[in-house]
Order: structure tokens, then sequence, then C-alpha cells
């Protein structure tokens, strides 16, 4: 009797076991943002969970993130490809132009000047970050460097039609880049390559300011261009640290990078 009280809870808690083990995965797959959830109210894919955490990152809601989410790497990767992207892009330039055009009075006396970063902003990183998950694998800056040393990024399009019609009204290009002094040759042939020339100056991080954060090196670099009697109209920049802080331009222009961030 003894026996087949023991045999009956055995069976009992095996069965309990097999129904938690096939629960357990129907749980976290109703959780994971893979399926599709409902989250107060609305019913999330995990395109419109990796849209919105795209758009909040162009919004600087999210800030100092170290990798995409594991989640949205394929939609990262996709965006970044896509034709979606290059509006995003020729938008931002093109709004450029507009200010420029309507509330930029211009003294053509070669001090009226205009600032661009270099990294998604003139030159592409993206076949950099194509083999390394667009941003889902922490970056590995030594890496980052020795790709850069090729010479091989890309122009951004749009980007190098905005930088041409500023030089063909006389502004005054200065590029201002947190790629360090060691990579200047690289740089510069990359740039004059893929058509980029006739800018004033360009500006590389030397080992004192590796120090102190991209924001306040950038910022350091816009009072020492103004103390020079420049006129910065405007600056382009794909990340917020090269177009906020103090001094500011009397403009600023954001390009559109979900896959890294630089404070």
């Amino acid at each position: 009797m003894h026996f087949c009280q023991e045999k009956k809870m055995g069976k009992a808690l095996w069965f309990c076991l097999v129904f938690t083990c096939l629960l357990i995965p129907l749980a976290v797959a109703d959780w994971n943002i893979l399926k599709q959830q409902k989250h107060d109210g609305l019913k999330i894919s995990l395109k419109n969970y990796c849209e919105s955490w795209r758009m909040n990152v162009e919004l600087h809601n999210i800030r100092d993130f170290q990798v995409v989410p594991e989640e949205c790497i394929e939609y990262i990767g996709k965006y970044v490809k896509s034709t979606q992207y290059k509006v995003d892009s020729q938008r931002a330039t093109e709004e450029c132009l507009v200010y420029l055009s309507t509330s930029c009075n211009l003294k053509k006396d070669g001090m009226d000047a205009w600032i661009f970063d270099v990294d998604d902003t003139l030159l592409s990183t993206v076949p950099y970050f194509k083999n390394n998950l667009y941003g889902g694998r922490k970056l590995n800056v030594t890496s980052l460097e020795e790709w850069m040393s090729k010479g091989n990024a890309p122009a951004l399009d749009h980007s190098l039609k905005l930088y041409n019609e500023l030089k063909s009204r006389g502004v005054q290009i200065i590029l201002v880049t947190a790629r360090k002094e060691h990579l200047r040759l690289a740089t510069i042939d990359n740039l004059v390559k893929v058509g980029y020339y006739g800018w004033t100056k360009i500006v590389f991080r030397d080992p004192a300011d590796e120090l102190v954060s991209v924001q306040k090196y950038k910022s350091d670099v816009r009072r020492l261009i103004m103390n020079d009697g420049y006129r910065i109209w405007g600056i382009v920049g794909d990340q917020y640290s090269s177009i906020e802080g103090i001094p500011s331009p009397k403009r600023a222009f954001k390009l559109p990078n979900p896959m890294y961030y630089v404070a």
C-alpha cells in the first residue's frame, strides 16, 4: 500500500515537472520582444521596439549605451544600409542648406565658417561595423583604428554634396575629428580620395586631449576657432558630443547614427 502511494506521488511529481517545463518556454516566449506582445494596451512587435529604440537614441533620450540591444542588431544593420537611412541623412543636409540660404548673413570676408565631424559625418564606418554586428559587439578601439588606417572609408554622398555647396559659397570648412593625431595622414588621404578637399583646417585629437571627454575636446577646439575670429554658422555631426557644449554654434545639425555612442 505504502509502495503504491509513493508510486502515485512519483508519477504526479513527474507530470508536474513536465507541465512546468512546458509552461516556462511559453511564458518566456510571451514576454520576449521577439514575439508580439501587449504592453499598456499596445501590441508591440520587434520592429516597433527597435524603431522606438533607434528614435530615442536620435532624440538623446538613450545615452551611454555600449552595444546595440541584441534583439535589434538585425534591424539596425538593415537601417544603416537602407534607403531610409539615406533619406534621413539627405533631409538633415538639405535643412543645412535651407538654413544657410535663409538665416545666414554671410560676410564673405574669409571668416564665415562651418564645422564638420569626420566619422559617420563625412566618412562612413558602416563597412567596419558590418563585421562587428552593427554595434552589437562592444567597440574595440584598436581594431577600429587599424581599419581607419587603411583609408578605405567611403564618403557619405549627401554630406559630400553639402560640403561642396558650402565651399562654393565661400564658407571656410573646418574639420574637427576625435581621431587621434597618428591617423592624420591616413585620414587626409582617405578624405581626398573620396572627394573632400579644400578645407581651411583639420584638427585631430592629440595625446593631451585624450584624457578629457570628446565633448570638452571639441568645445575647446571651437573656442580656439572663434578666438581666431571665425564665425561658426553651423556644425554637422553624428554624435551629440560633436555639436553640444560651449561655445555653441549658431545652429547644429545631427546626422543619424544608431550604431554607437560617444560622450
